[in-house]
């Protein structure tokens, strides 16, 4: 939710779709973290719990414009969508035992289905063959990762669902945002979703879950990279690229996620990474660089 005019095209974006990768890939590790101490909505509870705290102090220094009806309506919607419900799903998959890598491969199908919806739903012009060809690359590349065996698991139904339902906020959240996203301050809009996304996580928490929290080192280390860099920068990044540029082509850097997902988890995890998997990464990249290149 970027204050930058939709119709000019800030030099800094350009590296934008590869940090925002980056910083959204070590996500998938933070979570791994963070669940042994604690159950997975207690997380998103004190997630956003967290991120209010940080954000309702600065807006009230700042006292940025409050935007009107139909944008607080938009930041309500994509609480739920992306904030909530996606990120809801994903704790619940890794809960009922789907490995970070295999649901990020999920996830990295996203470009195909905005690929093929965006025309219809946001007006953006249908992929040339490049664009085809590079998210073919993509699906292949993050396929090599994950065959290599670098965070396969096997998981249930309920894992798979919660993982496709996961996929589906996002892909839906990519394209409310691109065809209804309106300048507004970031500290507002990320005040509004993640404030959304406390009042629909608390009560399933409460009702569901116990609740008990295991403070222990690696639950504060997950926690404060969740709430910094995933809620609000990650996020705040993906938007802007969104309302600059065409959906496919922003979404396109999911493909990235399993490759990056699984160097972060050997590095900080020590999950093996095999030479496949450092091939699927090469084959990602040059799918991505076919997407995001403009024409």
């Amino acid at each position: 939710m970027g204050m930058t005019n939709a119709k000019t095209t800030p030099r800094w974006l350009v590296l934008a779709p590869f940090l925002f990768v980056t910083l959204w890939s070590g996500g998938f590790t933070a979570i791994a973290v963070s669940l042994p101490h604690v159950e997975p909505l207690t997380l998103q509870v004190l997630r956003y719990a967290a991120v209010v705290a940080l954000l309702a102090p600065l807006w009230l220094l700042l006292r940025p414009p409050i935007p009107g009806r139909a944008t607080l309506w938009h930041l309500a919607r994509m609480g739920l969508l992306v904030q909530f419900a996606y990120f809801a799903s994903m704790n619940l998959a890794m809960q009922a035992g789907m490995g970070a890598g295999t649901i990020a491969l999920l996830i990295g199908l996203q470009p195909v289905a905005v690929a093929v919806l965006a025309p219809r739903v946001t007006g953006d012009p249908p992929l040339d063959a490049r664009g085809w060809a590079g998210l073919g690359l993509g699906v292949v590349g993050a396929a090599l990762v994950i065959l290599s065996g670098s965070g396969l698991a096997a998981s249930g139904w309920v894992g798979l669902f919660f993982a496709m339902l996961a996929l589906a906020c996002m892909t839906t959240g990519a394209l409310l945002e691109r065809r209804g996203g309106r300048g507004t301050h970031l500290v507002t809009a990320n005040l509004v979703m993640c404030a959304v996304a406390l009042l629909a996580t608390l009560p399933l928490a409460f009702f569901l879950e116990s609740m008990r929290v295991d403070w222990a080192p690696g639950l504060f280390a997950g926690l404060a990279y969740l709430v910094l860099v995933n809620s609000l920068i990650s996020l705040s990044l993906l938007f802007a690229m969104l309302r600059h540029g065409e959906a496919a082509r922003a979404s396109s850097v999911f493909f990235l996620v399993p490759p990056l997902a699984a160097l972060i988890a050997w590095g900080v995890m020590g999950e093996g990474m095999a030479l496949q998997a450092v091939l699927g990464t090469a084959v990602a990249v040059l799918g991505v660089a076919l997407v995001v290149r403009r024409r």
